[in-house]
C-alpha cells in the first residue's frame, strides 16, 4: 500500500543497555502504539539502542527524517549513563547546557540541599528544545522539532505522553473489523491474498490461534474508510462461504 504523504506517522526509539540486556523489561512500547492508535498516529517503526552516543545519533537522525514524529524513551536521568540529551543536541548539531526553565522547575520541586550536582543533569536540555511536562516527578522532557525525548520510567513516559498529545497532529480515526474464518491459516491464505489484491486501501492482517487442538485464524481488517472496509470485510465472507462449501462438498 503506497504511504500517503500526509499521513501522520511515527517512530519509537528506546535508549538503554537494561533494556537489550534484559535487566529492565521495556513497558513502554506497547502503551505507546495504543495511545498512537487512540489519536490516530500510524506507528510505523520501533529500534533499541545502547547507551551509546553514536548508536543514539544516527537512529534519530535516520527516524526523524522517516516519520512524522519521532518519539525516544530512556537515557534522561541523572546518573553517568544517561547520555540521550546530550547525543540528541549532538544529532541536531546544537550545543547543550542547563536550561534556565527546567532548572527553575527543578529547583521548586527539590527542598533546599537536595538538587545536587547528579540531579542537576536532568536540566540540561539542547538549545532550542521546548521542554515536555512531567507531572509525576518533576524532571522535565523535551521536544527539539519533531523529535520527544522523554524517560524511561513508565508512569513518567505517559505522564508526558499526556503532555505532548494536544500538540500532535493527527490522522482520522483507523476503523478496524475482525473475522474469524474457522480455519487454519493455509487455507485463507490465497483468498487474503485475492482480496488485498483486490482493496489495495484496506490493510489486512492474519493472526493464527489454537482452539480444541486445531489451528484457526483471525482476519483484521483496517481502513480509515468505512465503505471500503465494508467492502473488503463481504468480499472476503464472500470467499470463505465459497472456501467452506468445497471443503464440505469433499467430504
Amino acid at each position: 500500500m503506497a504511504m500517503d504523504a500526509d499521513l501522520v506517522t511515527a517512530g519509537v526509539l528506546v535508549i538503554g543497555d537494561e533494556i537489550l540486556s534484559g535487566r529492565t523489561k521495556d513497558k513502554n512500547v506497547g502503551f505507546i502504539a495504543d495511545y498512537l492508535t487512540q489519536l490516530g498516529i500510524d506507528l510505523k517503526e520501533v529500534r533499541i539502542v545502547a547507551d551509546d552516543t553514536d548508536a543514539i545519533v544516527e537512529a534519530v537522525n535516520a527516524m526523524r527524517a522517516c516519520w512524522t514524529y519521532l518519539f525516544t524513551t530512556g537515557g534522561i536521568g541523572p546518573t553517568h549513563d544517561d547520555i540521550t540529551a546530550d547525543s540528541v543536541a549532538t544529532a541536531f548539531g546544537v550545543r547543550i547546557d542547563h536550561d534556565p526553565r527546567a532548572v527553575d522547575i527543578l529547583t521548586r520541586h527539590y527542598q533546599a540541599g537536595e538538587l545536587n550536582e547528579a540531579r542537576m543533569r536532568m536540566a540540561r536540555v539542547p538549545f532550542g528544545a521546548d521542554l515536555i511536562e512531567n507531572k509525576v516527578s518533576s524532571a522535565p522532557g523535551f521536544r527539539l522539532e519533531n523529535v520527544h525525548v522523554m524517560a524511561g520510567v513508565p508512569s513518567v513516559m505517559q505522564a508526558m505522553m499526556d503532555a505532548i498529545a494536544p500538540t500532535l497532529r493527527t490522522n482520522s480515526a483507523l476503523l478496524s473489523e475482525t473475522i474469524d474464518t474457522g480455519v487454519g491459516e493455509g487455507l485463507v491464505a490465497e483468498p487474503l491474498r485475492i482480496a488485498q489484491e483486490r482493496h489495495p486501501e484496506v490493510v489486512m492482517g492474519s493472526y493464527p490461534y489454537l482452539r480444541d487442538g486445531l489451528f484457526a485464524t483471525k482476519l483484521v481488517l483496517r481502513s480509515r474508510e468505512q465503505d471500503k472496509l465494508k467492502a473488503a470485510c463481504e468480499d472476503i465472507e464472500t470467499m470463505l462461504a465459497d472456501l467452506k462449501g468445497q471443503r464440505q462438498a469433499q467430504i
